[in-house]
């Protein structure tokens, strides 16, 4: 989880002014995970609302 919120792959807006950091990470056993932090970045310090892992890279994942 640390990884993902100091140095996350991508970093999207969401609903409701929240961003969600997330980065692709193997768990082991080959398959790929989209491990995603949404946060509250408008409170000092940040506030992790939810931190989930889902197999549905391409939904979440942004090109560009």
């Amino acid at each position: 989880m640390d990884a993902v919120l100091e140095g996350p792959q991508q970093v999207v807006e969401e609903y409701g002014g929240k961003r969600a950091y997330q980065s692709v990470v193997d768990f082991g056993g080959g398959k790929s995970y989209l491990l995603r932090a949404i946060v509250r970045e408008d409170c000092d310090p940040a506030i992790v609302i939810t931190l989930y892992k889902t197999s549905k890279i391409a939904k979440y994942w942004r090109n560009s």
